[in-house]
């Protein structure tokens, strides 16, 4: 790994609303130069005028919105007022990180200083780092779909209203994260394009086992995501951001889960990224997960669930719930633009479901494999194979349709492989 040198200052980004907030902000920028870092100041606020020198006013984060601070005062409303801040502040900071004028960005605030901050760090590239100090950090206030794939949040514990020693404990984590996370450069590797595989942990499937020395041997970095929520909404993140050069989404669990109503879920656009190759699977759709420490939705209300530890339960889909998630997943495929194939085992898609295992039920598993048989289709390629999806034959023939892609160009080589 690289270190930036004692000798180059690492810059950072210091967003707040200095109009409510300049105390909390100054005392940030002292954090930032005790590291031995330089700040750089970007307001937020609206209605007041900032005490304390700023680097990029709230006349100029409303100039990058298209608007002015008057007009957005003049919507008379805080929510559109905070919005339109919102989108100048982005555009501002992802040109700053574009410009190479910044290596980090931090930015506090309660309820509306948050959300801004999730719009702002959703566009600030993967890798830049990306700090928010809020009030309500792991608050069930902030949905799961607005936090970004590397984002760090620190609870601004003490810190709605003026300093104390709590608060300031909570500024100098905050900053010291982004400080210190800045301070690294890029990997002194040769960059490898990203395969991204989808998948459970290896009792319930294996296949990454095999398929992530099989990519690595072919010049590729394979990206494991956990499918339980956020590792799924990561996965969709980086492939609509164009960093993959192809998805192994085998593990379809957070699909079906959305589907039923379950709260563990990836989010919107998990299979429709633009352009991405893909090998998809149906692996852990017999299974439909709840959050453990809450209700159970009331779609899925009914249902026996085991729990799985104290942060996740789940329950058998029915033989019914197998035909019609797998109707379902075929209409997303359809909407496919890019090469998709669907590898479909004929004989189970998750460990648990071998002879002797609590999810083995012949019918189900037949049903599920039937009801994709037929609904799958072009353009997407089915591949139907009797095994089951931990066999070496499932891996063996996605790697066999990966080199296809390779030798007629749909994915590209990697140059140093």
């Amino acid at each position: 790994m690289k270190v930036r040198p004692t000798s180059e200052v690492s810059r950072v980004l210091v967003i707040g609303t200095c109009d409510t907030k300049s105390p909390e902000i100054d005392y940030m920028v002292q954090c930032v130069r005790a590291l031995g870092a330089e700040p750089m100041v970007m307001d937020v606020g609206v209605l007041g005028e900032a005490p304390i020198p700023t680097d990029v006013s709230k006349h100029d984060v409303a100039a990058a919105a298209g608007t002015t601070n008057a007009e957005i005062i003049a919507l008379g409303d805080e929510n559109h007022a905070m919005a339109a801040t919102a989108r100048g502040a982005g555009a501002l900071a992802r040109q700053l990180v574009d410009d190479g004028r910044v290596d980090g960005v931090v930015i506090l605030g309660g309820t509306m200083g948050t959300d801004l901050a999730l719009d702002v760090a959703s566009v600030v590239p993967f890798g830049i780092p990306k700090v928010v100090l809020s009030t309500v950090a792991f608050s069930p206030l902030i949905p799961s779909d607005r936090v970004p794939t590397d984002l760090i949040m620190v609870l601004w514990a003490g810190g709605l209203y003026g300093l104390n020693e709590m608060s300031k404990v909570s500024i100098r984590q905050a900053v010291g994260a982004a400080v210190g996370a800045g301070r690294f450069e890029a990997s002194d590797t040769v960059d490898r394009p990203i395969v991204a595989i989808s998948s459970l942990g290896t009792t319930a499937l294996r296949y990454i086992v095999d398929l992530v020395p099989a990519l690595e041997a072919r010049g590729f970095e394979a990206a494991v995501f956990h499918s339980t929520g956020m590792g799924g909404r990561a996965l969709a993140q980086m492939a609509q951001q164009g960093r993959l050069a192809a998805v192994f989404d085998l593990c379809l669990q957070e699909v079906a889960n959305d589907f039923f109503g379950s709260q563990v879920v990836s989010g919107p656009g998990r299979l429709s990224a633009p352009g991405v190759p893909r090998l998809i699977g149906p692996g852990g759709v017999d299974m439909i997960d709840a959050v453990a420490h809450q209700p159970i939705p009331s779609p899925i209300a009914g249902y026996e669930f085991h729990q799985h530890n104290r942060l996740i339960t789940s329950a058998k889909a029915s033989v019914d719930d197998r035909r019609r998630v797998a109707e379902h997943i075929a209409g997303l495929l359809a909407e496919s633009d890019a090469p998709t194939a669907f590898l479909l085992p004929r004989r189970g898609v998750g460990e648990w479901d071998r002879p002797g295992g609590p999810l083995h039920e012949p019918e189900a598993i037949a049903a599920l494999a039937e009801a994709l048989a037929v609904h799958i289709g072009p353009p997407v390629e089915l591949i139907d194979l009797d095994c089951h999806i931990n066999d070496p034959l499932y891996t063996q023939t996605a790697m066999e349709v990966f080199d296809a892609w390779l030798e007629s160009g749909v994915v590209a080589v990697p140059s140093h492989g």
